[in-house]
């Protein structure tokens, strides 16, 4: 596969695994993921960016380092998709993690038959 069809299925993999966000307001790691997965900047763009200092990465330079980084963001959007994998599987599998106290009570009284009484709350007064 060549690297730029590579390069492009990566960037597609890291952003379905990132929070969705309006294409308009895009995230700062949104930004970051599209500057760095730009296509080839020109040989006058990477002078000029190296002598600003402008990027808070480095533009790779060779056929190489590309290659390399996109295995790295490879795997890293296989870590993130396996994270979210294993988030769901544990609230699917431990589904009162997330409830509080009251609500587990009320859930155990209802799984052996019992429902319990709606507690009175005292109405605020103006």
């Amino acid at each position: 596969m060549s690297t730029t069809i590579q390069a492009r299925t990566t960037y597609r993999a890291l952003l379905r695994e990132l929070p969705r966000r309006h294409l308009s307001n895009p995230s700062p790691l949104h930004q970051h993921l599209r500057a760095i997965f730009r296509s080839t900047p020109s040989i006058s763009s990477l002078q000029s960016e190296s002598k600003s200092n402008a990027l808070p990465f480095s533009i790779p330079k060779t056929d190489e380092e590309r290659t390399l980084r996109v295995q790295e963001a490879d795997q890293l959007a296989q870590y993130a998709r396996a994270q979210r994998v294993y988030c769901e599987l544990l609230e699917r599998y431990n589904p009162g993690m997330s409830m509080d106290e009251e609500e587990k009570i009320r859930l155990t009284a209802r799984r052996v038959g019992f429902d319990l009484p709606e507690l009175h709350v005292p109405e605020a007064k103006e």
